[in-house]
């Protein structure tokens, strides 16, 4: 039986993850959803999404590209969701859990839902009664601007069913694409999250002018808080170290596509939120992300300086500079 595969959501790694499914040899169909009409009607016509990773040729077939939300998930077996965490309640509503009985869940989300303060995993499982076994979450170290380059990149597919998880992973494996399989569902993407929080730490301190040395420092002490609070929510035998955890850690906080880093650096250098966001015209999960995991850690109460301090910073309006110095005395 040919797998039936849709995407959900139109951005950057929506439309990279389009290009690994097509440029993989494997027999699947493709379907794509997306709420901009304009942009549909563009990739139709010219095979390109005017908004995302332009370059990329879309092989999708026109019929299969709709903006029409229950046509789309009627089709597939595999649901890959892929808007930013703040939009996924917005981006199905009116979707019941019988819409999605017996689907398959994939999480290309790296961020948390608002308000709810759930991991999409979660947020799937509890409103919408999705079997944590139907559940798979993509991870790792994977830039969407790399993998239109295809250039050499790794992701990591987790599912409580690890032969799940690797027929998936054979489903996006490409000559640039390689894949490791994981049944750390709640460790991978909470791993996710909290990445995305400390690559604004990393651009707020370098906004303010720390330098590489002190980088090394915080991200040193950031991989120390991702274990921390993961072996705190969900206890298993996992190494840290492995690519889906620090090497996600690394290339957010580091790499020159990682919009997280950016949005903090423009914070760094004085920037309001809201003007930073608008200069962005991207979504940076951290933000949002930084105040969901404020509070759902108030249940944990784990020691997470660095995240305290981005909270500090963007919810509490403190300023950079002076958080930034508070927190070198914290870190070690």
């Amino acid at each position: 039986m040919i797998p039936k595969i849709a995407m959900i959501g139109g951005g950057s790694w929506a439309t990279a993850i389009i290009k690994m499914l097509s440029d993989n040899f494997s027999e699947k169909e493709i379907f794509w959803w997306m709420r901009n009409e304009e942009a549909i009607a563009h990739i139709k016509a010219f095979k390109h999404n005017p908004n995302y990773l332009s370059s990329v040729e879309i092989k999708v077939p026109a019929n299969n590209i709709s903006a029409d939300i229950h046509a789309i998930i009627k089709q597939a077996d595999y649901l890959v969701l892929n808007v930013p965490a703040a939009f996924l309640k917005e981006s199905l509503k009116g979707v019941s859990p019988a819409d999605l009985k017996g689907k398959k869940i994939v999480s290309a989300i790296k961020g948390i839902v608002p308000d709810e303060n759930l991991i999409i995993g979660e947020f799937m499982h509890q409103k919408f009664e999705v079997p944590l076994n139907d559940i798979l979450v993509i991870s790792g170290p994977c830039h969407a601007e790399e993998v239109a380059l295809e250039k050499l990149s790794y992701l990591t597919i987790a599912s409580t069913d690890v032969a799940q998880a690797d027929y998936f992973a054979k489903l996006l494996g490409t000559r640039y694409i390689k894949t490791n399989v994981s049944d750390d569902i709640f460790g991978t993407e909470y791993a996710a999250v909290l990445k995305n929080i400390y690559a604004v730490a990393s651009g707020i301190c370098h906004g303010v002018g720390y330098g590489d040395n002190f980088q090394a420092v915080l991200i040193s002490n950031a991989i120390r808080e991702i274990k921390d609070f993961v072996d705190a929510v969900h206890p298993i035998d996992r190494d840290i170290k492995e690519s889906a955890y620090l090497g996600d850690l690394l290339v957010t906080a580091y790499s020159q596509f990682s919009r997280n880093r950016t949005f903090g650096n423009m914070i760094g250098k004085g920037y309001t939120v809201k003007s930073a966001q608008l200069e962005m015209n991207m979504v940076a999960e951290g933000y949002y992300a930084s105040s969901c995991m404020h509070h759902i850690n108030k249940k944990y109460k784990v020691d997470m300086p660095i995240a305290r301090a981005v909270y500090a910073v963007l919810y509490e309006k403190h300023s950079p500079n002076i958080e930034m110095r508070l927190l070198t005395e914290k870190l070690n």
